[in-house]
C-alpha cells in the first residue's frame, strides 16, 4: 500500500484502521447484538486471512472471518492459536 510519505505494509495498516474503529466497532457489536442477540458478525477479505487480524478479531468478539482459499490453513491455525490463547498481540 503505497501512502504519501511512503510505504507501509498491508498488515500494518490494516491494524491501525481496525484499532480506530475498535471503539466504534464495540458500539456497533452491543447495540446490534443487544437488538438481535444471535447476529453473527465478522471480516472478509484478505485481512481475514492475517494471524494479527485473526487474534484481533478473536479479542473483539466477532464470530467468523472469511479469507481466500490459499490463506484458510494459516487462519485455521491462527483462529485455533486465539481460541487456546496462545497468540501474541500481532497474531504471532
Amino acid at each position: 500500500i503505497f501512502v504519501p510519505f511512503g510505504q507501509y505494509d498491508e498488515p500494518e495498516i490494516l491494524r491501525c484502521a481496525i484499532t480506530s474503529m475498535c471503539p466504534k466497532g464495540a458500539d456497533v457489536r452491543q447495540r446490534g447484538r443487544g437488538a438481535r442477540p444471535d447476529l453473527k458478525l465478522g471480516i472478509c477479505g484478505e485481512h481475514g486471512g492475517d494471524p494479527a487480524s485473526i487474534a484481533f478479531c478473536h479479542r473483539a468478539g466477532l464470530d467468523y472471518v472469511s479469507c481466500s482459499p490459499y490463506r484458510v490453513p494459516i487462519a485455521r491455525l491462527a483462529a485455533a492459536q486465539a481460541a487456546i490463547g496462545t497468540a501474541g498481540p500481532d497474531g504471532d
